[in-house]
């Protein structure tokens, strides 16, 4: 078994990312946001070891979706010997703005 897969962010979930936690610092307490990124990285974490442990995201073959915290979930694709995050999906927008 191995010990990890390498994590890889597309342009377009790095730029999630950004957004997100822009947002969470105007609206959020330091601590608030300190235990999303625990979260965050705890989630990141299993997916590196295990990555089937996520069920497949119905609406597109082969993407799986992590719920990281109710707000956002996370979207990921195994390549190879590297895992791909596609988005970093928050729960507050209008899914038909999803892109996987």
């Amino acid at each position: 078994m191995k010990s990890g897969y390498k994590i890889r962010w597309t342009d377009h979930a790095i730029s999630e990312l950004k957004e997100t936690l822009d947002y969470l610092e105007s609206n959020w307490t330091e601590k608030e946001l300190r235990e999303f990124s625990a979260k965050l990285e705890h989630t990141i974490e299993l997916i590196s070891k295990s990555p089937e442990i996520f069920p497949e995201f119905l609406d597109k073959k082969g993407v799986r979706k992590a719920v990281v915290e109710t707000h956002n979930n996370l979207y990921y694709r195994l390549i190879g010997d590297s895992i791909e995050i596609v988005s970093l999906f928050s729960n507050r927008k209008n899914p038909a703005n999803k892109k996987l």
